[in-house]
């Protein structure tokens, strides 16, 4: 069943002309649109990833679904297309396709989330953040399969795939999509599920930026109340060791555990905290699903290493969110990624000769995070699982085009590096720039995909993060 949402919209205007379509569109749409050279503009073009330099024709500020119709449908009038955002946190490869006819729906404003604890389900506004929807629903007892940051917007994470500290257990949390509300291309608002649009929702489960606007995800919540959770942290001396370690570990691990291991070079700033300030460390965390007991059984073989912080512990679920330390505030970074099939002693070596001690370098984070488990276990989405058994990711701060470049240039030549144990394939919710969708896809999703694309969207309007489309999208459109 889909729903039509009544919105009368006209661009006529004595201010708008055809030749000026983003001024149509704010006639059209009066408090909803900002305009380049407007304060408001300027203020909401800044995505959180902020070396970002995003200057679309128009950025509409809607509030409410009503509003998303509306705006949508003056832009198809108008000529624009549009693109929905909500933090940026991934803002770099819609910008690099080039704005100057696209209208940034950002849904920041809609942060509305209802928890249904009989269902156990979350019902989560489309501009909402992690934090919003794990504190909704801790007082139930429950919690979703949230990310490593409790300001990451749900509806990216999630449509993407969406990787966090109970992955290895229950899977992506693509998949915990139960139903969503979506404004088409068209301006129609559908409510999609298993009944009404199977293969619509099975593009929402993986490669959902590709068919509309999502107003609202319906998802399922995780009876989880607390968590064995937390870091251990060695000087960076000790990489090669505690790396060794760590990476057979991880790679027999049981599914309750699901961990990252980290090299990081802070900076000697006062928002760092003393003990970090101006270090080079190594860091282990995640989180157990088990037993105390267990828990501490499974990590004692990385305790044994003798780390010299070791934070550990049962935690509520509201917490494990803020385990992995990520900024809430926007910064400025560039970064490169790789899936990776293993870690014997050749990649663990390349690893290290990349950012391993002594080794001069501008990245501020070089990740490991475990795969594997759930994560490879096929399920029913556009994005089945992750082919890989670790996910490589590094990450430079880039206040200033020198050190961005520096940065860049870094986080390349380490994933280079690690290309001989690649995959192949590619998360694209790590890929900081325009990636080949059929990294992330095989052939026959990647076909499914098109084709509910061509059916939702045959105007071509809608401009995805990552587009899944064919070599023929200019013809198409």
């Amino acid at each position: 069943m889909s729903t039509t949402t009544p919105v009368t919209t006209s661009v006529t205007s004595p201010d708008a002309t055809p030749a000026d379509p983003a001024a149509a569109l704010a006639a059209a749409c009066p408090g909803l649109i900002s305009l380049p050279g407007e304060a408001r503009y300027d203020e909401l073009r800044v995505p959180w990833n902020a070396a970002v330099d995003q200057r679309p024709a128009a950025i509409a500020h809607p509030t409410c679904v009503t509003d998303v119709v509306r705006i949508v449908r003056a832009a198809v009038e108008t000529g624009l297309r549009f693109a929905p955002q909500s933090t940026g946190h991934n803002a770099a490869p819609l910008a690099a396709r080039g704005l100057d006819d696209v209208v940034v729906v950002n849904l920041s404003a809609m942060r509305e989330v209802r928890v249904d604890p009989a269902r156990r389900v979350a019902h989560v506004a489309g501009g909402a953040l992690w934090s919003d929807v794990v504190e909704a629903a801790v007082p139930h007892g429950l919690t979703a399969l949230h990310g490593s940051s409790p300001d990451v917007g749900v509806s990216g994470y999630t449509l993407g795939g969406g990787i966090g500290w109970y992955a290895r257990e229950h899977g992506l949390a693509c998949h915990t999509i139960v139903a969503a509300e979506v404004v088409l291309p068209d301006g129609r608002l559908v409510r999609v599920d298993e009944a009404s649009d199977p293969e619509l929702l099975w593009v929402l489960r993986g490669a959902g930026g590709n068919v509309g606007i999502v107003t609202e995800l319906t998802l399922a919540l995780q009876p989880i109340e607390t968590a064995y959770a937390g870091m251990l942290l060695w000087d960076i001396e000790r990489a090669p060791d505690v790396l060794r370690a760590w990476a057979p570990w991880a790679a027999t691990a049981p599914e309750e555990v699901t961990t990252s291991f980290r090299v990081m070079r802070f900076p000697p700033i006062e928002e760092i905290p003393e003990m970090l300030r101006g270090r080079n460390v190594v860091m282990i965390d995640g989180a157990v699903n088990d037993t105390d007991e267990r828990a501490a059984e499974l990590l004692a073989p990385l305790r044994a290493l003798g780390p010299e912080l070791d934070l550990f512990g049962r935690v509520p679920a509201v917490a494990v969110m803020r385990i992995h330390g990520d900024p809430e505030t926007p910064t400025p970074t560039v970064s490169e990624t790789a899936m990776l099939t293993g870690l014997g002693e050749d990649a663990i070596d390349a690893f290290l000769s990349q950012v391993g001690p002594g080794v001069p370098t501008s990245l501020l984070v070089a990740e490991l995070r475990q795969l594997g488990g759930a994560l490879a276990r096929p399920a029913d989405g556009a994005l089945p699982g992750l082919s890989g058994a670790f996910l490589a990711f590094g990450l430079a701060m880039a206040p200033v085009p020198e050190m961005a470049a520096a940065g860049a240039a870094d986080a390349r030549r380490f994933v280079r590096t690690l290309e001989p144990w690649s995959s192949g394939r590619e998360y694209l919710n790590f890929c900081e720039g325009p990636t080949d969708a059929g990294a992330a896809f095989d052939a026959e999703s990647q076909a499914r995909i098109i084709a509910v694309r061509r059916r939702v969207d045959p105007q071509g309007r809608l401009v995805a993060n990552h587009t899944v489309t064919s070599y023929d999208e200019e013809a198409w459109r």
